[in-house]
């Protein structure tokens, strides 16, 4: 039995990026493991104000999952991965990757992260991989979550932060609108203020529960939300709804924009979405009259190949509007994973370097560099997106090697059979995971690592606030945390061990001085800081012998962080998916969470409660569709795609559309959804198209109850 460290801490829910705050109790008698005497209430914290979901309330239960790694896992001569001592482990990979280097180059080795991993973490991966492998080779799964909305918001705000304001602004709101987001099943805390707002304009195609607590909800036939929303620009502008003086003193590229939105008249916008023109003049109507208004967006207008631009045209409106900067209004993006907001700030990104800052970018080279004790041209260039960097993998000129940190692709990736393929052709895969996913079962060497509740740290949620994790116990006897694992490749790979602290605090005192100066600076914001209670929001630099920057809740209130203070129109147009529907795959799929899962499901499906709430991959149907491919509700059916074929059970929504189908991607095996996807990318943010693939239904088997 693992050490008890304190009996209750104040801390954040492992999952989404709202982070809700927590408190965690360990009691003191029991005869079960300790994740079994864990128990969990809802903290007073801003974004979930004493309220959780499904998934924060049974959070403790991962922390006693049956089959959790304990022991560092190598594969042996017949195939097995058989138990290993850390220090054969270690030496182990330290030697392949020694090996590889040399034989092949340090872009031979790859790095895989993710956006749940703590910034602690996230910076240390991103220093190891460019300093201790030498390799370009690095991205994180949290390019399938919100790169697109980085993307647009950069080149029109000159910086990314999901919210530039805090998540209790919205409750003020006289509108929002809300483009391709579910919250209430996503991140149902939330729901707490998009529903005090006076009106709320939902845009997706499926009669989510959100769209259900609606004011009005517009459905787009799938991937047509750039065209809806060129069309509500088009409204806005043509009937004198706009906001001239805000467009004339705060942005520039008005005019380019305007005139790709002036093709789409509100008739031939109908015609392409199939949303009624009545309903697009009550949306921008409503929008445009309101005092304190809001556009968010969401996975369901990034994940597309054309995500990037379907973000800038609601980014577009909004700027119209007069919107962003404006105080209780404003553009923000609903950030998915646990920290995906600093996930992708601290050097994660195969183009980005700590603090936000542009790996190409010689000054940032520079500033890194020093912090790093190198010259400039030690660090590595650019490397490849997570989709590209995965189809090379094993490749002629692809990594040959892959570290996987914190993410699950076999199940969260596009194509995810060809996914799988390029993993079984490398030299060597090692997983740092601490439950046996889909990915670690096909490692050569799994390590077991910490989770939430035992490691310390900091995370950043969705509006750019900095929050400390605490820990409540001591990891079970065998596990490490991922910044000891770091420092002992490091170590292997010939790299002084001070150059990899493993205690989470001197981790960040670095990640202070990395990030000064930068777009995200965090030099002003400390453990003592947060410890104290202070709310914190990047950026927030140190002021050195004056007092401490308060940090920055509302951002764009002066201007925007383009050296001219303006804000960018971006000029884009309507464009056709990847691939439509035709003959042979006639119907669209779309994919996505429900209540009870969380991303790949490696940890909610070990939750008993959440896994009997939804136990399979279910596709949900029209009745009519469904009949004209044979298939009942509560039948075993298939959905296949030019890539691949699912099974799901059939769950018939009369509220959808007749050409759709969804299906959540929480599952593995021959339910993994992915295995539909398409991998083309945005040519902007390389975000692969998630959500809309051409695909054809029919019968797998009987009527059975599910279970």
């Amino acid at each position: 039995m693992s050490e008890q460290v304190r009996t209750s801490v104040t801390t954040h829910c492992p999952y989404c990026a709202l982070q809700c705050g927590t408190r965690l109790h360990h009691r003191a008698r029991g005869d079960g493991p300790d994740g079994a005497r864990v128990t969990v209430e809802p903290d007073d914290f801003p974004v979930n104000q004493g309220g959780l979901c499904q998934k924060g309330w049974t959070a403790p239960a991962v922390l006693r999952a049956p089959d959790r790694l304990c022991t560092p896992l190598v594969r042996d001569g017949a195939g097995r991965l058989a138990p290993a001592t850390w220090s054969d482990a270690l030496d182990a990979v330290g030697s392949r990757l020694r090996e590889i280097r040399a034989a092949h180059g340090p872009d031979a080795v790859a790095v895989f992260g993710g956006g749940g991993l703590t910034n602690e973490k996230a910076y240390l991966l991103g220093k190891f991989a460019r300093l201790a492998l030498g390799t370009s080779q690095i991205d994180y799964n949290g390019r399938f979550c919100m790169s697109s909305a980085a993307a647009a918001g950069t080149t029109a705000f000159g910086m990314d932060r999901g919210l530039p304001f805090p998540v209790t602004d919205l409750a003020d709101a006289e509108a929002i609108l809300l483009a391709g987001a579910n919250p209430a099943e996503t991140m149902p805390p939330l729901m707490r203020h998009l529903g005090r707002a006076g009106a709320l304009i939902v845009i997706d195609p499926r009669h989510t529960p959100t769209a259900q607590r609606a004011t009005l909800h517009l459905r787009p036939a799938p991937g047509t939300d750039l065209a809806l929303a060129l069309g509500m620009l088009h409204i806005a502008v043509t009937e004198g709804w706009y906001d001239r003086d805000a467009v004339q003193h705060r942005t520039v590229g008005f005019e380019a924009a305007w005139r790709r939105a002036a093709a789409w008249w509100p008739e031939r916008v109908e015609r392409v979405t199939g949303v009624p023109v009545a309903l697009q003049r009550e949306a921008v109507r409503t929008l445009c009259t309101a005092r304190r208004a809001y556009v968010l967006t969401g996975r369901g207008a990034e994940q597309h190949s054309k995500g990037t631009d379907t973000v800038a045209a609601f980014i577009n409106l909004a700027l119209a509007l007069g919107l962003p900067g404006r105080p209780g209004s404003g553009y923000g993006c609903l950030t998915g994973q646990g920290n995906g907001q600093g996930g992708r700030e601290h050097g994660q990104k195969a183009d980005q370097l700590p603090g936000y800052r542009r790996i190409t970018d010689p000054r940032a080279r520079s500033h890194i560099a020093k912090v790093w004790g190198v010259p400039p041209e030690h660090l590595p260039g650019p490397g490849r997106s997570a989709v590209e960097l995965l189809n090379a993998l094993g490749t002629a000129d692809g990594p040959r090697a892959l570290l996987v940190f914190g993410a699950n692709p076999v199940v969260s990736a596009p194509d995810a059979a060809r996914v799988a393929q390029s993993l079984s052709r490398l030299d060597l895969l090692v997983v740092a995971d601490f439950v046996p996913s889909e990915t670690a079962r096909l490692a050569d060497v799994v390590l077991p690592v910490t989770q939430w509740a035992e490691e310390e740290g900091t995370l950043t949620n969705l509006e750019g606030r900095v929050l400390r994790r605490r820990r409540l116990l001591s990891p079970p006897p065998g596990v490490r945390s991922d910044l000891s694992v770091l420092r002992e490749l490091a170590v292997r790979l010939g790299e002084p061990p001070d150059r990899y602290p493993d205690e989470p605090r001197l981790v960040f005192e670095e990640l202070r001085r990395a990030s000064e100066g930068g777009t995200a600076d965090y030099s002003g914001i400390s453990y003592p800081r947060l410890d104290a209670g202070e709310a914190l929001y990047w950026p927030c630099p140190e002021r050195p012998g004056g007092p401490a920057h308060p940090g920055t809740p509302r951002m764009f209130l002066d201007g925007f962080a383009h050296p001219d203070g303006r804000a960018r129109f971006q000029e884009v147009d309507h464009r056709e998916p990847a691939e439509t529907p035709d003959d042979r795959y006639p119907l669209w799929a779309t994919t996505g969470r429900v209540l009870a899962q969380y991303q790949s499901g490696s940890q909610t499906r070990r939750v008993p409660d959440l896994l009997r709430a939804a136990p399979e991959t279910i596709v949900e149907i029209h009745p009519d569709t469904a009949a004209r491919a044979g298939v009942a509700d509560g039948d075993l059916a298939w959905v296949q795609s030019a890539r691949g074929r699912v099974t799901a059970r059939v769950r018939l929504v009369p509220s959808l559309r007749t050409d759709t189908v969804f299906l959540p991607f929480h599952y593995p095996d021959d339910g993994r959804a992915n295995l539909l996807t398409h991998a083309a990318l945005d040519p902007r943010s390389k975000m692969p198209e998630f959500k809309v693939s051409a695909v054809r239904v029919g019968p797998a088997g009987p009527r059975a109850a599910s279970g």
